[in-house]
């Protein structure tokens, strides 16, 4: 047989198929950065720039947080002594600030690598020697519209919580889809409370006209009143933001 026979009846190499371990996505590289809000100066690990994996924006400090922060610092008086739940906490950097003046502060995110860092956050915090060191401080795992995990949480905090807050929370699953979700989980934490007895504070800044229409939507459709806080509307970064106080009808 020919060298060109013989070369015809050589199987052909397969080509390698190189499997990504899922920590090729995931950018840990995580920087002790200082945030300061009125007097109020504080420390947490984040990213200074995204993972590649879209699912965890949680490790970066968003424009809502910061507009939030801005605003709880400004009207520490409503913190007071209160109990809180928030809602896609990220790196923790508006629950943190909250355990300042709050009796419990109960953080939950759906991503366990955001998780992660939200631990570490609170372990770096609770400790600390501000205003209100004997706050009580904790991570949980929710997904929004999941009512077991929220039932869960529940268990060990029945009486529920004086305020809800979120912040730049919509973006995190950058989905119209998951808004039904997150007011699902709102109206079930507010019908613990009843009428007037609990409030969802959001700090929403605008990205698409669609979101701003779902989020209105939303909350009328689960029976919320969702006031604008005045003199809150305000440019963060170059997005305009603002902050809703919403309440059951």
């Amino acid at each position: 047989m020919g060298e060109k026979g013989r070369e015809a009846n050589e199987p052909e190499e397969e080509e390698e198929i190189v499997c990504l371990d899922e920590s090729f996505f995931i950018n840990d590289d995580y920087q002790l950065t200082t945030f300061t809000f009125g007097s109020h100066v504080l420390e947490l690990y984040c990213l200074q720039s995204a993972s590649t994996d879209f699912d965890l924006t949680g490790q970066l400090v968003w424009p809502g947080a910061m507009l939030m922060n801005g605003y709880l610092s400004e009207n520490a008086e409503i913190l007071q002594g209160c109990s809180v739940l928030e809602l896609g906490s990220g790196v923790g950097i508006t629950g943190v600030l909250c355990s300042k003046f709050c009796s419990k502060v109960i953080l939950t995110d759906h991503n366990d690598e955001v998780l992660k860092i939200l631990k570490k956050n609170i372990e770096l915090h609770e400790h600390s020697s501000g205003p209100n060191p004997s706050a009580e401080l904790e991570a949980a795992k929710l997904e929004w519209g999941n009512s077991d995990r929220l039932g869960e949480i529940l268990q060990k905090h029945n009486d529920g919580f004086d305020l809800i807050l979120g912040a730049d929370i919509y973006i995190l699953i950058f989905q119209q889809s998951s808004v039904p979700l997150l007011f699902d989980s709102v109206e079930q934490l507010l019908r613990i409370r009843g009428h007037g007895n609990c409030k969802f504070i959001l700090a929403y800044v605008s990205r698409a006209r669609q979101m701003d229409s779902a989020i209105l939507r939303e909350g009328a459709q689960h029976g919320m009143l969702m006031n604008e806080v005045s003199g809150t509307r305000c440019t963060v970064g170059n997005l305009e933001g603002v902050i809703f106080e919403i309440t059951l009808q």
